[in-house]
């Protein structure tokens, strides 16, 4: 990615290069292009000679030359020579480089100049640099087709520029830079996306599959796995949705014309995925009459005709997201699982910690020597106890930069969770599920939010078993402090911050932990 930024930024000066050329001609004007135009053959020899004599150099300083010298006559060169490849490689690389412009939640956008050769990965990892982002390894980039009313993920190894040239020119069609949670989480908990009725494999001996036996059947190009299951599908240009079963294969995506019958003179082909990708439609009821929200299409990568588009819909959320996933690992296979890898093996060839730092303990400096703490419970109750003190550090810093101290407010040192990115203010519901929808509909997602109905309280929204749930945050006041609770009160929190933390360790009244916090960034 460096080296690709690289070659970004070398391009940029070589107008200016250009122009000292044009000045020795005389020329005056300014080169709008990376490239420069030859200059005409008909200058005397002379100079083509003396020129040709300059850029003789001996073998030791030939490649520093080359690289700061471009070469203003390219047809004067012979093919073979050295100088004309070093000279003419940055401008063969500033040619090749496109601008491209890239949306967040919010819509705000921002234009950067990338190589055509760019994948998603190097657009994200350019993004996290730029934005001061944690990089776990979840944000993505996504395709998103207005007219047509779909998106889907770009895989991490696709080139930008290969899906930006399936576009229509005068289509509103965006890139959007956002997180999702559930972009490989099926590697790591492959039996909740794949339901035991809804897949098959020809050589499996019973119908139980383990964690490493379910992957191994999608990998292996040996195997042949199979998702069936009751889907509703829509002709192009008819109003109704019809009920089939649907058998996906390797080969492609059937449906069975005589009800659940997988005899090959019952089942009709209806797609296969080496030209064509798997979309989710954003609003499927609204827009395409749909009986569910859980609609999704295979759309060919040639077309963006509405009517070349497959139209699916599923009875439920984790019922699109098994055909959705499986469709992912039949069109790429091994390749999904290299991206998935790909950052967590540069972690270990080159960790961040350093040595001083894994070897990190805990101090007692509160007497008149120094000690090292050795006792491990004694150790975690003084980490306990800064924690507290660098809290109540911060409250009274709040108080003193303009808020009102915690005794004349109760609500005034609830101020710092607004800082927080789980936190997001003023959300509606709807908004809230659309957002953790977005970002990935796995256990643990989740975010905090101003309560719509009582501008007192707030709410905690939390995605389960592939629903979003949402929790009442109720303030209790005891003797003169103010404290948050998610069980009327039997456990109580002095802050939201500390209601998140501790969520986050252990489930409590919960479905189960705080675990992806949904956060947006402005580009």
């Amino acid at each position: 990615m460096s080296e690709a930024l690289e070659d970004v930024r070398a391009s940029r000066s070589l107008p200016e290069k250009g122009a000292v050329f044009r000045g020795a001609r005389g020329d005056g004007s300014v080169c709008s292009g990376p490239a420069i135009a030859p200059l005409s053959s008909s200058l005397p020899l002379p100079n083509r000679t003396a020129l040709l004599k300059a850029n003789r150099k001996s073998k030791e300083g030939e490649e520093t030359l080359a690289s700061h010298i471009p070469n203003p006559f390219p047809e004067l060169i012979p093919p073979d020579s050295s100088v004309i490849s070093e000279c003419l490689l940055p401008w063969t690389k500033s040619s090749a480089t496109q601008v491209i412009k890239v949306y967040n939640e919010d819509n705000t956008n921002r234009a950067i100049e990338v190589p055509c050769d760019i994948t998603a990965r190097d657009i994200c990892q350019l993004f996290i640099l730029k934005n001061h982002c944690v990089d776990d390894h979840n944000w993505t980039l996504f395709e998103q087709l207005s007219q047509l009313g779909i998106e889907r993920t770009i895989e991490d190894h696709e080139s930008v520029m290969e899906v930006q040239a399936s576009w229509d020119v005068d289509a509103d069609n965006r890139l959007y830079f956002r997180k999702n949670y559930a972009k490989y989480e099926f590697f790591k908990k492959p039996l909740d996306f794949f339901p035991d009725h809804m897949v098959s494999t020809s050589n499996e001996t019973n119908g139980i599959m383990n964690h490493s036996q379910l992957i191994q059947t999608f990998l292996s190009s040996s195997t042949c796995p199979e998702i069936h299951g009751y889907l509703h599908a829509k002709e192009f240009g008819r109003k109704c949705w019809k009920k089939f079963y649907f058998v996906l294969r390797r080969s492609g995506l059937y449906y069975s014309n005589k009800g659940m019958s997988k005899e090959p003179r019952h089942l009709q082909f209806i797609a296969e995925f080496s030209d064509s990708d798997v979309y989710t439609l954003l609003s499927a009821r609204k827009t395409q009459g749909a009986p569910t929200d859980y609609g999704f299409c295979i759309k060919p990568n040639k077309s963006s005709s509405p009517r070349d588009l497959k139209l699916l819909c599923a009875d439920e959320e984790h019922i699109r997201t098994c055909w959705v996933t499986a469709i992912r690992l039949f069109k790429y296979g091994m390749q999904l699982y290299q991206n998935f890898i790909q950052p967590h093996q540069k972690q270990r060839a080159s960790p961040m910690r350093s040595i001083s730092e894994n070897s990190l303990v805990a101090m007692d400096f509160s007497g008149h020597k120094s000690r090292v703490i050795e006792n491990p419970s004694e150790a975690l109750s003084v980490a306990v106890e800064e924690g507290l003190t660098w809290r109540r550090k911060s409250c009274h810093r709040l108080s003193c930069h303009g808020s009102p101290s915690a005794s004349q407010s109760p609500l005034s040192n609830l101020a710092i969770h607004r800082a927080q990115p789980w936190f997001h203010s003023k959300l509606s519901r709807d908004e809230a599920h659309r957002l953790i929808a977005e970002q990935g509909l796995i256990d643990g997602v989740f975010l905090l939010r101003d309560s719509q109905s009582n501008p007192k309280t707030f709410v905690l929204s939390l995605c389960h078993a592939q629903r979003i749930k949402h929790f009442q945050i109720l303030p209790v006041e005891d003797e003169g402090e103010l404290f948050f609770s998610l069980d009327d009160g039997h456990t109580r929190f002095s802050d939201l911050i500390q209601l998140v933390e501790f969520h986050q360790l252990n489930r409590g009244i919960l479905p189960c932990r705080l675990k992806h916090p949904c956060t947006r960034i402005a580009l």
